[in-house]
């Protein structure tokens, strides 16, 4: 894998380092612990949000940011892992849940938009790229310098008190 830039190679040695390790095995972080990073257009002025916040903006009730741009919310589509984790750690409901959510606030005008669905990673980062009011999630590996990458309650992907973290995935 070829590391584009260097604030790319400082997330990785920074996921590597702070990456816990049950004791005994090796320092290189097991499938079922890869975080998941929040990011967002490179000109967007946050660079940090709380869990809490977060939630707001994934269903629904924060529609702007500070700076006054709408929020555009894109996810992957339903059965990827990334969107199982985002549904179960930051909006802490099911698939047919959050369905629900949209599709009543939709019918209520409680919300205005649904969340843009792309099937894969490139798809999400060149819709963040281009679009200065996005948000959505990428493994790190599928980060480069087209994104920016948010800290979640003062931590980046791959820190000990990260959240946000892929669901574990039995061995076959």
């Amino acid at each position: 894998m070829i590391v584009r830039t260097a604030s790319f190679a400082l997330l990785l040695a920074t996921a590597v380092l702070f990456q816990r390790a049950p004791s005994g095995s090796p320092s290189k972080p097991s499938r079922g612990q890869d975080s998941l990073a929040i990011v967002v257009n490179q000109s967007n002025p946050t660079n940090d949000l709380s869990l809490a916040e977060l939630r707001t903006v994934f269903l629904g009730d924060r529609t702007h940011w500070q700076n006054g741009r709408r929020i555009t919310l894109v996810m992957m589509e339903p059965g990827q892992p990334e969107r199982e984790a985002v549904l179960r750690e930051v909006c802490r409901m099911s698939e047919a849940d959050f369905r629900r959510r949209f599709l009543q606030g939709l019918l209520t005008g409680e919300i205005l938009v649904s969340p843009k669905t792309l099937a894969s990673p490139v798809g999400v980062r060149k819709f963040i790229f281009n679009v200065p009011g996005a948000i959505g999630y990428l493994r790190p590996a599928d980060i480069d310098e087209s994104v920016k990458v948010v800290r979640i309650d003062g931590h980046l992907p791959g820190e000990a008190d990260y959240a946000l973290h892929l669901p574990e995935r039995a061995e076959q």
